[in-house]
């Protein structure tokens, strides 16, 4: 499948105000926090049911910020926002498989109702929209590393597949959107993304890993750990996502890291950081996740400029820092994003 170029403009457009779906959740934060030291108002809209308060305690009674205790798949929520925005940056939705496993429907509604109400809410308002879908949509694809032209392989009836076939659902609605409405809607899928407020108590790779290191428990890691992932620290990744939600790009942009290692690599990268004595522990693997995970990044890095520039040992030290000032009871095992 080809695509057309869609030129960047030179400067981001002046946006007002900003409404962000799943605001409370560790990257919708960091988005938040990022439009508001831009001078953006910006509404915060949140359930609650994966996002915390914690992440906007420090928004709160910042001029511009509001939050919005709202389901933005509920029946009658474009309604309840009255805006108007220039922006909708739909975040809404658990962030990995791991976490939608014990809220599969609800992972569904954020994807299709969800999606459609916040589309209503953009093509009211003439906003910019912005889906963010995720490197799941790929499934285990047999190309390496994944372009935007990837059909993927997710097999509909897998445990996984509220959360992948709900982003596939969520694209294919914003592109239908697009085309036939005309509604300026875009899409970033979005890779492994770690950073400061990660959920602790989550059961993605690196902050389990964290968590074990600092508490001196084994890391534990599945199958052999030669699976690969491609990490990228938050404070790039949103940066890549405003530049995509600048533009006027209708097709999928790959936002994530190129720094491609095993996950065994990465529990010894907190190993050596946190200076633990932990070991590592090896446990049978765990099926449907994908061997290996790299977006090409070639699109974003050609017409947006965009590309990773926190190096991992920076961004892992920070991440670490956060983890030991909020550590958390009880130490879940690692289920791979």
């Amino acid at each position: 499948m080809a695509f057309s170029a869609i030129p960047l403009p030179m400067s981001r457009p002046a946006w007002k105000r900003a409404l962000v779906t799943g605001g409370a959740g560790f990257l919708g934060s960091h988005i938040c926090e990022r439009l508001i030291d831009a001078g953006v108002e910006v509404d915060c809209l949140d359930d609650l049911s994966s996002g915390s308060l914690d992440n906007i305690r420090h928004l709160a009674g910042r001029p511009g910020f509001r939050f919005l205790e709202r389901d933005v798949s509920a029946p009658g929520c474009p309604g309840a926002l009255p805006g108007p925005y220039d922006l909708v940056l739909h975040f809404a939705g658990p962030a990995s498989p791991a976490d939608c496993l014990g809220c599969r429907l609800a992972a569904l509604d954020a994807a299709g109702p969800g999606t459609r109400n916040a589309l209503a809410v953009a093509e009211r308002d003439g906003a910019r929209f912005l889906l963010a879908s995720a490197c799941q949509v790929y499934g285990d694809p047999a190309a390496h590393p994944q372009r935007e032209d990837c059909w993927g392989q997710v097999d509909p009836v897998a445990p996984r597949s509220a959360h992948d076939e709900g982003k596939r659902f969520a694209e294919a609605l914003t592109t239908a959107c697009a085309t036939a409405r005309g509604t300026d809607a875009g899409i970033v899928r979005l890779f492994d993304t770690y950073g400061p407020r990660m959920r602790a108590d989550g059961r993605q790779a690196l902050p389990t890993f964290i968590r074990q290191a600092l508490a001196g428990a084994p890391l534990t890691v599945d199958g052999d750990g030669s699976q690969t992932r491609s990490l990228a620290y938050v404070d790039d990744i949103v940066e890549g996502v405003l530049r995509v939600a600048a533009s006027r790009a209708v097709r999928p942009v790959n936002i994530g890291g190129d720094d491609e290692v095993t996950v065994e690599e990465i529990a010894r990268r907190v190993i050596h950081l946190t200076g633990s004595s932990s070991r590592l522990e090896y446990r049978p693997g765990r099926a449907h996740g994908p061997a290996r995970r790299r977006p090409d990044i070639t699109f974003a890095r050609e017409l947006y400029g965009w590309a990773p520039r926190v190096p991992w040992e920076e961004g892992f030290k920070r991440t670490i820092a956060c983890f030991a000032e909020h550590s958390a009871p009880g130490d879940p095992g690692v289920d791979e994003r």
